[in-house]
């Protein structure tokens, strides 16, 4: 995976330019010709740069973003919105839909004409609606865009917290089922998720108290309302370094360089390791049924924007693993995500369906 990121990284520089230039007949052969010199081999992605002519954009474009102000998602995507924007002419002006955990944003964004003017801006969530019964729709029902990148995620509580390990959180939760408070975004959003993935490995359940964002979760167990959350490296760091905030432990079988000091939930649970790798990733996507030129032009104003150094240091001091993928590549991640969390959720006992009951395979 990370020689994939390498590559797809790579082969977003080359694109760009083609892309950009409209991407005629020869702009298809610049561009094969700097994927061969970059990766060796030419791929889908890099012949989708080949797409035809467009004056798009034309007009100030909307980027829905699933996630409330201050959150993970919107912290990411705002920065890169900003520089794609100064690429294509045009402004990108962000709005934060909240609710059901980013579907109402998701179905929002479908509702809209598959012309381009309405990007939406989301992390993981929409590749488990249909599992849940939440909405029938999921990354399917788009084109991806970019995706950005993933991350690693930890169990946090409050500095002056009675928890001083997760094993402490799971045996208060065991001798009082029910009643540890776990604040979330919703059934379906990452604290659900790990949460699901807890119960399957340790038996212990929690009241959990929903919010509309990360931000607002985390906020919650700052302020003493719930006892823990589930929390990104990008959203905790900063708190856990001023001592608002701590991580107990990280939902991780490798070290995470920035919060070394902070043990793996498999140190004290070894059977979480079956769950490992994972975490949630960002990306922006257009409604299926735009025009490829547009979305090629698209790709690859934010292939640009992504690969700018001051993007790139956030990208590292949030602890994000860089993907750069769009195209094929793209469309893998999502599936092999998707496939492998929900059969994995079925495992937990979260779901009833594995994704080939579902008809995902």
């Amino acid at each position: 995976m990370k020689m994939k990121k390498l590559v797809a990284m790579s082969l977003s520089v080359c694109m760009v330019g083609a892309m950009l230039a409209g991407c005629g007949n020869s702009s298809n052969e610049t561009t094969t010709t700097a994927a061969t010199a970059a990766g060796g081999e030419t791929t889908a992605a890099t012949t989708a740069a080949a797409g035809g002519e467009t004056d798009f954009p034309t007009k100030n474009i909307s980027g829905i973003i699933q996630w409330g102000a201050g959150g993970g998602t919107d912290n990411l995507m705002r920065p890169l919105a900003a520089g794609a924007e100064k690429i294509l002419g045009k402004s990108i002006v962000c709005e934060n839909k909240t609710g059901a955990t980013g579907s109402i944003a998701t179905q929002y964004a479908y509702d809209q004409p598959a012309d381009g003017y309405s990007l939406l801006m989301g992390a993981e969530n929409p590749q488990l609606y249909t599992a849940l019964g939440t909405i029938n729709l999921s990354y399917a029902d788009f084109e991806p865009v970019f995706l950005i990148g993933d991350e690693t995620v930890g169990i946090v509580v409050s500095a002056d917290s009675k928890y001083q390990s997760f094993k402490e959180i799971v045996d208060d939760a065991l001798a009082r089922p029910g009643e540890v408070t776990l604040s979330t975004t919703g059934v379906g959003g990452l604290p659900w998720e790990v949460g699901a993935f807890i119960k399957a490995v340790t038996g212990a359940t929690f009241n959990q108290v929903p919010y509309d964002s990360d931000a607002t979760a985390k906020t919650a167990v700052i302020g003493g309302e719930c006892d823990f959350t589930v929390c990104k490296v990008q959203s905790g760091i900063e708190d856990h370094t001023a001592g608002t905030l701590k991580f107990l432990c990280m939902f991780a079988d490798e070290e995470v360089e920035v919060l070394a000091d902070v043990p793996l939930i498999t140190a004290e649970y070894p059977d979480f390791a079956q769950y490992m790798p994972w975490g949630p990733f960002y990306g922006i996507f257009v409604k299926t049924g735009t025009d490829q030129a547009i979305i090629d032009k698209l790709s690859a104003a934010f292939a640009q924007a992504f690969e700018d150094s001051s993007y790139q240091e956030q990208l590292a001091a949030s602890n994000i693993q860089p993907l750069g993928l769009f195209g094929d590549d793209a469309k893998d991640y999502l599936k092999s995500w998707q496939l492998n969390t929900i059969n994995a959720l079925n495992k937990a006992g979260a779901i009833d369906k594995t994704a080939a009951e579902l008809g995902l395979e």
